[in-house]
C-alpha cells in the first residue's frame, strides 16, 4: 500500500519530532517523480556505475556496487529501466535478496562530469539474458566476455528524486595509459584485488561465518503496527545531545539569509540550475 506522502512512517515521526516536516514536503512535491523524465533518462544513459541497496525478507541489508560500459543500464520506457547482472563471485546476494524482497534502491552519483546523484527507488524482476533479448531485440551485445549479461534486473520506478551536489566530491578519470585494464570477469584472484582486507589469511583458523537466526516479520494487520512502534522507539531512543545538537542546526539554517535561498527548484526538471535540494 502506497503512503499519501512518498517516504516511510518513520521518516515522517522523525520529520515531526524535528520539526521539518515543511520543508521535506517541500522537497516531496519539488523534487519526487514517480517516472524517470528526459533529463533523468539522459543521465541514466551515461552512467558508467551505480550503489545498489537490497534486503531480503526479514530485512536484513545488503549494499553492493554495479559497474559497465556508458549506458550499460538500459532505460526502457519513462517507469522502466534495466540492469545486467555480469559474471561475478557466485554469491548472488543482491539477487538473492531480490527473490525474497523486490523492492530495490539505486543511487547514480555523476563524480566527473556534473556532479549530482540520482535516487531510483522501485520494485524489480529478474530475467534470463535470453528472455529479455525476446522482449527487448534492441538490447546491445556486449563484445567484452566479462560483460555479456547472465541475467538482467528491470526496475519498475516507484521513486526517483535528486541527490543533491553540495558532498559530492568532483572526481577525474586516471588517463587510460596511466591505468591498469579492468579484468571483466576474470577468476584470478590477484587480478581481483586479492586477499586485500586479510580476510582469508586466518580462515583456516576461524569457525565460519553464520549469521544469527532472525524471527519472521510480523504478518497481516499487525505489521503496519509493528512499523509504528519499532519508528516510535528508534525516536524516543534519541538521546539529548543529539536532540540538542540537531535543535542546534536548525535554529541556524532558520537564521540564514533569505539571499542564501536560490530558490532551486530541480536539477532534472526542464531550466533546472544546480542548487542545494537535498533528502
Amino acid at each position: 500500500m502506497r503512503h499519501a506522502r512518498p517516504g516511510s512512517d518513520g521518516e515522517h515521526l522523525v520529520q515531526q519530532r524535528l520539526g521539518t516536516t515543511e520543508r521535506a514536503d517541500r522537497f516531496y512535491s519539488d523534487q519526487v517523480l514517480d517516472h524517470l523524465n528526459q533529463r533523468m533518462q539522459e543521465f541514466v544513459a551515461r552512467q558508467e556505475m551505480l550503489f545498489l541497496a537490497t534486503s531480503d525478507r526479514h530485512g536484513a541489508c545488503d549494499s553492493s556496487f554495479r559497474a559497465g560500459p556508458p549506458g550499460f543500464v538500459q532505460v526502457l520506457d519513462d517507469r522502466t529501466l534495466a540492469y545486467p547482472e555480469y559474471r561475478g563471485n557466485g554469491v548472488m546476494a543482491s539477487v538473492g535478496n531480490l527473490s525474497e524482497n523486490p523492492q530495490l534502491g539505486i543511487l547514480m552519483v555523476d563524480f566527473l562530469r556534473d556532479r549530482i546523484g540520482l535516487h531510483i527507488n522501485g520494485r524489480a524482476r529478474v530475467a534470463l539474458d535470453a528472455e529479455m533479448r525476446q522482449l527487448y531485440p534492441w538490447l546491445p551485445a556486449d563484445p567484452v566476455p566479462g560483460r555479456r549479461a547472465q541475467l538482467w534486473v528491470t526496475v519498475e520506478v516507484e521513486e526517483a528524486y535528486i541527490h543533491c551536489a553540495k558532498h559530492i566530491p568532483h572526481l577525474q578519470k586516471v588517463p587510460a595509459q596511466g591505468r591498469s585494464a579492468r579484468a571483466w570477469g576474470t577468476d584470478d584472484n590477484r587480478r581481483k584485488g586479492g586477499d586485500f582486507f586479510g580476510a582469508a589469511a586466518d580462515a583456516a583458523g576461524r569457525a565460519p561465518f553464520r549469521r544469527a537466526e532472525q524471527a519472521e516479520a510480523p504478518r497481516h494487520e499487525g505489521q503496519a503496527a509493528g512499523r509504528h512502534r519499532a519508528a516510535d522507539g528508534i525516536v524516543e531512543e534519541l538521546n539529548d545531545g543529539f536532540r540538542m545538537e540537531v535543535e542546534r542546526v536548525l535554529a541556524r539554517a532558520r537564521q540564514r539569509s533569505p539571499a542564501d535561498d536560490i530558490g532551486f527548484r530541480g536539477w532534472f526538471a526542464e531550466g533546472g540550475r544546480l542548487g542545494a535540494a537535498d533528502r
